[in-house]
């Protein structure tokens, strides 16, 4: 029996509540199959789309060396056109950058700096998160929801997947699904009718103290010949100087003066 007095500690009490509501979750094979069938729903539907658009809100979360959560917002939008084109926006209390590729360079340009750089990159989009995550370490947002199998990269390996019920998220119906895999926790609100798009994504990561989450959550979604018509060609505004991408600072989500010190 959990006392009175055990309540009055809020560490014990929300332990508790949250050891009730995962031994309540489904974990039988149809279920799961059922959840899986959900999330393959809305993966299919994104992959499907040739254009798409949406704004888009982020928030970062940092744990410090004394265990303080602090959190990062920031707000932004992008819009893509398959198979090789994006341009992604994101404004903070840190930065002001723009990102545009056309399919063989990726420009990057940190408006509060009036500084931009240009990486060649040629390739499809899959291609393009690839290897800003794996050869750049600048990955972007939801990127894992763009890919054409982003199904794959979303399920495998993927063990305790839950459906948690239905949700509003910037006012839009959704459908709550829950998973981890052996390096983080993730929730995925997928918007219920014919447009399943993703309306929100958040990950827990296990492999850093703290456990800090990375959350973005998206509205105005528009797709097909409702996406918007951004231009995919990168013009430096005057006086911009050119840099090598090393020297771009402050582009990322996580400032420089707050990334942990090797």
């Amino acid at each position: 029996m959990i006392s009175s007095r055990t309540l009055r500690r809020p560490g014990l009490a929300v332990a508790a509540a949250t050891a009730a509501l995962w031994a309540a979750l489904p974990a039988h094979a149809d279920a799961t199959a059922d959840i899986r069938a959900l999330v393959r729903s809305m993966t299919d539907f994104v992959a499907a789309q040739k254009s798409i658009s949406f704004d888009m809100e982020t928030d970062l979360e940092i744990v410090t060396t004394q265990g303080q959560r602090l959190s990062l917002a920031s707000s932004g939008a992008m819009e893509m056109s398959r198979p090789d084109k994006i341009r992604v926006e994101r404004k903070g209390g840190f930065a002001d950058v723009a990102a545009v590729y056309d399919g063989k360079t990726l420009s990057i340009l940190g408006r509060n700096l009036n500084l931009y750089a240009q990486i060649p990159i040629a390739g499809d989009l899959d291609h393009l998160i690839d290897e800003l995550r794996d050869k750049y370490a600048r990955p972007l947002p939801a990127a894992d929801l763009l890919k054409s199998d982003s199904y794959d990269q979303i399920m495998t390996g993927a063990t305790g997947i839950a459906y948690l019920g239905a949700g509003v998220i910037l006012g839009q119906m959704c459908d709550h699904v829950a998973m981890r895999n052996d390096d983080v926790d993730l929730q995925l609100w997928i918007a219920q009718g014919d447009k399943p798009y993703p309306c929100r994504y958040t990950i827990t990561s296990h492999a850093i103290p703290g456990q800090p989450q990375y959350s973005v959550e998206i509205w105005n979604w528009k797709s097909g010949t409702d996406a918007g018509s951004a231009s995919f060609t990168f013009t430096p505004p005057a006086g911009a100087q050119a840099v090598d991408p090393a020297k771009l600072a402050d582009t990322d989500e996580l400032p420089a003066h707050l990334a942990p010190k090797n």
